[in-house]
């Protein structure tokens, strides 16, 4: 199994656990004398299968991403540099966004605002964060289909 399958199907465990978690809710309590929709029993070993295989399964991905190297770091690194870039390109953009603002004065008595950042500069460095970011994850989703786990 390739890296980027067990990512996959780490996702769609992760909703299904949610969706069992949900249905046994839907199915803990009925009204005297009724039964429930569905049997508790029967979620509740759907849900452990469900774990179970949803354990194993990162247990194979974190093992994959701490050793696998690429351009001498490991998976886990580069995940976590793709993680404080986007961090990093969202927190930017936000000051972008506030520091591009105009207010309008009606009057010439009125307060000047002036922006208190170089905002093509900043929209310029954003830019080469998010080129920086895609190449990122290009190469970690290069890998994950490439790995074997």
């Amino acid at each position: 199994m390739k890296l980027a399958e067990a990512l996959q199907e780490r996702a769609d465990l992760n909703r299904r656990i949610q969706q069992l978690r949900a249905r046994l809710d839907m199915n803990a309590l009925v009204q005297e004398g009724e039964r429930p929709a569905e049997e508790p029993a029967e979620l509740l070993k759907e849900l452990d299968g469900c774990i179970a295989r949803l354990e194993e399964l990162i247990s194979a991905i974190n093992q994959a991403n701490c050793t696998v190297t690429v351009d001498g770091a490991t998976l886990t690194q580069h995940i976590a540099r793709r993680d404080a870039l986007t961090l990093k390109i969202q927190a930017y953009r936000q000051l972008i966004s506030s520091a591009s603002g105009t207010a309008h004065r009606a009057t010439r008595s009125e307060i000047k605002i002036l922006s208190a950042v170089d905002v093509k500069e900043l929209q310029a460095q954003t830019d080469r964060l998010a080129k920086e970011l895609r190449e990122l994850d290009n190469k970690i989703q290069q890998t994950n289909w490439t790995t074997d786990i």
